[in-house]
């Protein structure tokens, strides 16, 4: 489907259910996009971080991308990662999606070997040529080790190579200016990139982000509960900064949850992750809680703590 420009509101990075062999769990994967649906967000975000796209051979990303798209049916724009180190692979990942029906591409600069700007910006024009779809830039510095600086995007958003931005670098000053040098918050959409979408990925901060200009957010914990950041992104457009501000200190206590694996026994990816899954298995939309390997699993002790956050915000668990 086509894209509105820009591409606003809540879409969430889908995470990615597994059996207990690690196989695309498809029907449970089914079963979130509708509850996603269902919370009223504003398009799919598949394969990204919290899909744990990184882990999945090629052959479980296109699973689970198709099973994304035909879960969605069009109801809402479907964006589909294709991070990868170099642009070669990139540009295959690029061309399965476009094959396989995706509205757009979420692409991170090249990584393992460190790249220079001018490099970052002949990957990006060189995918935007290559497969013709709108392309996202990905800034996550934590895990590619370059940061997007806020001219390189300017000028990638102004010659028409990126859509949007997917900003997960945790440099709030960064994406303060580069809205700023976008227009700023009462002028974003007539300054020189009208149609470029900037899209908070910290589940923290998004009023403040919203409140700057951003047009959007794309929520890890969205997976476990898509309503409030609708709510909250329904709060902001209208204005309404007290009732988003209630509604994001409200996702900060349950955000809580992804602490609950403990820091001496397992990293702090397994955690988050692990936590999303387990809260999504306790409400009853997928099956399993199981992360991709070498992650390690959450004890149950660390699943009653997910369970206690979800009750604390009015979420129930029903297993």
């Amino acid at each position: 489907m086509a894209l509105p420009a820009p591409l606003h509101g809540v879409i969430p990075p889908v995470c990615t259910p597994l059996g207990p062999r690690g196989e695309i769990d498809t029907a449970s994967l089914t079963r979130l996009v509708h509850h996603l649906l269902d919370g009223g967000v504003h398009g799919l975000f598949a394969l990204g971080s919290t899909s744990e796209a990184a882990y999945l051979t090629d052959a479980q990303r296109g699973t689970a991308l198709e099973t994304v798209l035909k879960a969605a049916d069009g109801r809402v724009p479907v964006l589909a990662g294709v991070i990868d180190t170099t642009t070669p692979r990139v540009l295959d990942h690029a061309r399965t999606a476009a094959a396989l029906g995706a509205d757009a591409l979420v692409a991170t600069a090249p990584f393992y070997t460190r790249t220079h700007p001018r490099e970052i910006a002949a990957h990006f024009r060189h995918l935007r040529t290559a497969v013709d779809l709108p392309l996202f830039a990905y800034d996550i510095p934590v895990a590619v080790h370059s940061k997007l600086s806020p001219s390189l995007v300017r000028e990638l958003a102004a010659d028409g190579t990126l859509a949007g931005l997917k900003d997960s670098s945790g440099d709030e000053g960064s994406l303060r200016r580069l809205l700023t040098a976008l227009g700023g918050r009462t002028a974003r959409h007539t300054g020189p990139a009208p149609g470029f979408s900037v899209l908070t990925g910290s589940e923290l901060t998004v009023d403040g982000a919203l409140l700057a200009g951003a047009d959007g957010v794309v929520p890890g914990l969205g997976n476990v509960d898509p309503a409030a950041y609708v709510r909250l992104y329904d709060a902001a457009r209208s204005g309404d900064w007290e009732r988003a501000a209630a509604e994001q200190e409200r996702l900060v206590a349950l955000f809580a949850m992804v602490d609950a694996g403990p820091e001496p026994e397992m990293g702090r990816s397994s955690s988050a992750l692990g936590a999303f899954k387990a809260a999504l298995r306790l409400l009853g939309v997928i099956d399993g809680g199981a992360t991709a390997f070498p992650q390690r699993p959450l004890s149950e002790e660390a699943v009653a703590e997910v369970g206690r956050r979800l009750t604390d915000a009015s979420l129930q668990p029903v297993r």
